[in-house]
């Protein structure tokens, strides 16, 4: 491939990660709202749907950040392999490591978040 083919493959990646993480940041922050309006005191049956569909969400949007990730960060290792030249090409490289934050804190942080919504939709009084 070449340093444009890589570049252009990066950006490909980067976008992939931002969507991935639309869908997961929609629903918590939804779920945080529904709490304030009751989610907590619904049905055992609609509060492990909205836990059910949290995770599911999660996994996939995790599943897709790392998968891009891992592509992202293949590229800047090709990128400098090949010794890019341009501007942008020694950008990718340097944002490389970055990539990490990816595959490993936000799914972290999705984690997170998740426990914290399911004591407030199944702990009483939290």
């Amino acid at each position: 491939m070449t340093e444009q083919d890589l570049i252009a493959h990066w950006a490909v990646a980067r976008r992939h990660i931002i969507s991935a993480q639309l869908g997961p940041i929609f629903l918590l922050t939804s779920t945080i709202a529904l709490l304030q309006f009751g989610l907590a005191d619904a049905s055992l049956a609609v509060r492990l749907a909205a836990a059910g569909i949290l995770l599911a969400t999660g996994i996939l949007g995790a599943a897709a950040q790392i998968a891009s990730a891992n592509e992202g960060g293949a590229v800047a290792a090709d990128l400098k392999r090949l010794g890019a030249t341009s501007a942008l090409g020694t950008a990718v490289i340097a944002a490389g490591p970055w990539v990490n934050l990816v595959r490993i804190l936000t799914p972290a942080l999705f984690v997170l978040i998740f426990v914290a919504l399911i004591v407030a939709l199944f702990v009483p009084g939290s």
